[in-house]
């Protein structure tokens, strides 16, 4: 049974957040997650193992304890006798974060800085980022490529949710249209679990550059597309059996979001799907966002809206959307299918 911190102890938490991550790394870099995470280690046979010293790993491991990411046994005063074992996922969730491809690495690149200790000026308007540093909608084909690119780094979740049910989603299916599709990344792995299906991405002129990079890389030449155009001015592409907003639909106001889910609507065949996979507002999506609302204080263009996913559903249904469910994941999916009767 877990116990939530007191506001008290996360403060001292937060305060020490960059001695944590010394830690993270350190357990990381040594190889002690990989022994702590099956579990139970002993700390004498740890001391052992990887030549350190038994006290001063005692205290390190309190530091992980604390942290919430240990469970301890510990049965006497002898403290080479105390027993360890990680919280299932540390170890891949420490890769996630301080690993090479790392989406907080892609994030830290970001200007963030210019606002560190002015965020009460940036909250009176009196300080903001330029567009030289960070434009919303992007005004150049450069800054849309490096913002496509960074996208492109967080797809990991949504990866994994689209694999894990493409038994689902797939079979008789022959077309489909990523909507504000990036790079292609999600798509190349889709095209991985579907021999029979041929994807185009769908995003504005200049990202068609990237999703060639992208299709070279991957040898599908022949089943990956990309069609340009802009979907806030234009009707969607018609011609696919399944259209997907993958992390698009959170950059929009209300109302532009309904008139998306609108014009996919309109572009689908009777018996079409839809799929929209977003930041829903949970307590990890909201931690996984700090960044960006962080970073967002200083733009009066932009704003992440994370929406309940009951949002979605009854989005949805409200369009005509049927036999709409949320698949889950570890991002959920959100799928409806357009009723065969429609006209």
């Amino acid at each position: 049974m877990s116990i939530a911190l007191s506001p008290r102890a996360l403060m001292s938490l937060l305060v020490n957040g960059s001695k944590a991550m010394d830690v993270l790394e350190t357990a990381l870099e040594l190889g002690l997650l990989d022994a702590l995470e099956p579990g139970p280690a002993n700390l004498g046979d740890l001391a052992t193992r990887f030549g350190v010293r038994p006290l001063r790993l005692y205290k390190f491991l309190d530091c992980l304890e604390s942290l919430g990411f240990l469970v301890r046994d510990e049965p006497g005063d002898d403290i080479t006798t105390a027993n360890y074992r990680a919280v299932p996922g540390l170890k891949a969730a420490v890769v996630a974060v301080v690993g090479p491809n790392a989406q907080e690495r892609d994030r830290d690149r970001y200007p963030w800085r210019l606002l560190h200790g002015r965020l009460a000026e940036s909250l009176r308007g009196e300080l903001s980022l330029t567009d030289d540093d960070f434009a919303w909608p992007p005004k150049t084909d450069e800054q849309t490529a490096a913002f496509e690119r960074s996208m492109a780094v967080g797809l990991g979740p949504v990866v994994e949710t689209f694999h894990r049910h493409a038994h689902q989603l797939w079979p008789g299916r022959r077309r489909f249209l990523d909507i504000g599709g990036g790079d292609g990344t999600l798509a190349v792995q889709v095209l991985a679990d579907t021999p029979d299906l041929t994807v185009d991405v769908y995003n504005l002129p200049a990202v068609e550059p990237l999703v060639d990079e992208t299709r070279n890389r991957s040898g599908n030449r022949e089943r990956l597309g990309f069609v340009g155009g802009d979907f806030l001015a234009e009707p969607l592409p018609t011609g696919y059996d399944v259209l997907s907003f993958v992390r698009v639909l959170h950059d929009w106001p209300t109302d532009v979001a309904r008139r998306l889910v609108e014009k996919a609507y309109q572009a689908l065949p009777p018996g079409g799907m839809l799929l929209i996979c977003e930041e829903f507002r949970t307590p990890d999506r909201l931690a996984m966002q700090f960044f960006w609302s962080y970073f967002l204080i200083g733009v009066d263009t932009c704003v992440s809206r994370l929406r309940d996913v009951e949002f979605y559903t009854g989005l949805l249904a409200e369009t005509g959307f049927e036999k709409v469910e949320v698949l889950p994941g570890t991002w959920e999916l959100v799928i409806g299918h357009k009723p065969e009767t429609a006209d």
